[in-house]
Order: C-alpha cells, then structure tokens, then sequence
C-alpha cells in the first residue's frame, strides 16, 4: 500500500468530509442517505462520487480500502477548509 501523510486531527476532517460529502452527493441529487447507513458507506459513496466527478484522484486498485478511501477523504476536505479553521490546526 502506498504512503499516507499522517494528518493532523485526521478523524476530525474524515467527519467533516462526510458531512460535506453528503451535503454535495445531495446537491447533485445522487443520493439521499439515511440515518442507518454506516460511516463505511458513506466514505465508500462520496469517494466513489468525487473520484467520478474528478474532484479527487483515484486510488490504485491494489490499494483501495476503506483506511484510504477516508485519508482521502480527510485530505480532499483539509483543501475545502480556511485554512485559519480549527480543524487544521
């Protein structure tokens, strides 16, 4: 599996993906979560739709996993945030 940067506050930026995420997918009117579905899905969903959008490089298949597609996820939203945010520092 290829490198990951470590991130600070990585969990934090993964939730604020998710929810960003699942503000844009709405947007586009591609999906409509429900409470039930699982963090795992979620990550799954936006990082399929964002890669399908080319608003993110895909990963190499050989290392497409759910720890991946959500550092993925951290980064693409640390590049969305202020960079004064709190979740930054």
């Amino acid at each position: 599996m290829a490198k990951q940067n470590k991130l600070v506050n990585e969990a934090g930026l993964l939730k604020e993906a998710i929810r960003l995420g699942t503000v844009y997918g709405e947007k586009r009117g591609v999906v409509e979560f429900e409470p039930t579905d699982s963090a795992h899905e979620k990550i799954e969903f936006i990082y399929r739709l964002l890669v399908h959008d080319k608003l993110i490089q895909p990963l190499a298949k050989q290392d497409v996993s759910q720890k991946a597609m959500g550092h993925k996820l951290a980064l693409w939203v640390s590049r969305q945030l202020p960079a004064d945010h709190p979740l930054l520092s």
